[in-house]
């Protein structure tokens, strides 16, 4: 999508009314006071969403009444790659500013703001946070952060999505499903890097540092169906007393917690679909779960639909 064809007064609405029907709902403002040029191009490589914006000066918003509208919508997490230009993302009371090169993270459920005060261009990537492997805490943890060009994963994510954007057009679809598994593990990473970041920057109590280092181990061992909180207690020289205590005020108890990681797990495999997809009790014994018709309820429970139905859905949206 170009503006050149757009009436001068209209080239901004029709831009940011572009990247409201491929994207989220936005505001666009420009911010000089000259017509507006802007372009998109966006494809879609399996669950991931990729586009490209080229504009002048503006600021992109998205606004909790913009939200409320569609309240239904599927919770996406979206990382910007700044390719020229600058931006200046604030979310939850941070302010992010991403130089040429960096990248930024955000969570598309929550207001935010972007600030491109002079022409720019980006890749922006959106995935459905239930395929990404990210767990809403983290995210809530690391949105609003940016990461420049050299900074930790910064400039192999930073290298790669850039890479992508550019040629994801010509890529077969059994290509694109199984690079859109890769986005979704290197999203995952970043988030959890920059969620470890926030917490260590704050006043952490006396077992925070303890319970993340049990859901990194859970994480870790998801695929162990003797994972249990004997075993994580064990590994961690507490008792499994002990161990119950410190997730009282985590809003989840441990054997919720191990269920719920294994549950994103099977459900972000069986979303990538493809050809050589595994079966569905394949992806339930890969993730720990023994017995397949425990694993259909407790899916079914979990997500409204059965896994095959799962499935189903998340391949016709691929078409």
């Amino acid at each position: 999508m170009k503006t050149e064809s757009v009436a001068d007064e209209d080239q901004a609405a029709s831009w940011g009314e572009a990247i409201s029907r491929t994207l989220v709902p936005v505001e666009v403002v420009p911010l000089t006071g000259q017509p507006f040029d802007g372009s998109l191009v966006s494809h879609r490589l399996g669950y991931v969403r990729i586009s490209t914006l080229e504009a002048d000066a503006a600021r992109v918003s998205r606004t909790a009444a913009l939200i409320a509208q569609a309240p239904h919508a599927e919770p996406q997490v979206g990382v910007g790659v700044q390719a020229s230009g600058r931006a200046v993302l604030e979310q939850d009371g941070r302010r992010a500013e991403v130089p040429p090169g960096g990248l930024v993270l955000y969570d598309a459920t929550r207001p935010y703001s972007v600030d491109y005060p002079e022409r720019f261009r980006t890749h922006l990537f959106h995935l459905p946070l239930r395929l990404s492997g990210v767990p809403e805490r983290d995210l809530r943890h690391a949105a609003g952060t940016a990461v420049g060009p050299m900074d930790g994963c910064g400039a192999v994510l930073s290298s790669f999505l850039g890479t992508l954007a550019a040629s994801a057009h010509s890529l077969p679809a059994p290509v694109g499903d199984r690079l859109a598994g890769s986005v979704a593990d290197l999203v995952s990473a970043l988030v959890a890097q920059l969620a470890v970041g926030r917490a260590a920057d704050g006043p952490a109590g006396p077992n925070e540092h303890l319970v993340r280092r049990v859901r990194q181990y859970i994480d870790h061992h998801l695929d162990d169906p003797k994972l249990t909180p004997e075993r994580i207690a064990g590994a961690h020289q507490i008792s499994v007393r002990y161990l119950h205590r410190l997730f009282e005020g985590e809003d989840v108890t441990v054997c919720r917690l191990i269920r719920q990681r294994r549950l994103e797990a099977c459900a972000r495999e069986l979303g990538r679909g493809g050809r050589t997809a595994p079966t569905v009790s394949a992806v339930a014994q890969r993730w720990g779960f023994a017995d397949p018709a425990h694993f259909s309820r407790t899916f079914r429970a979990a997500y409204g639909v059965p896994p095959h139905e799962w499935r189903a859905r998340r391949s016709d949206d691929l078409r």
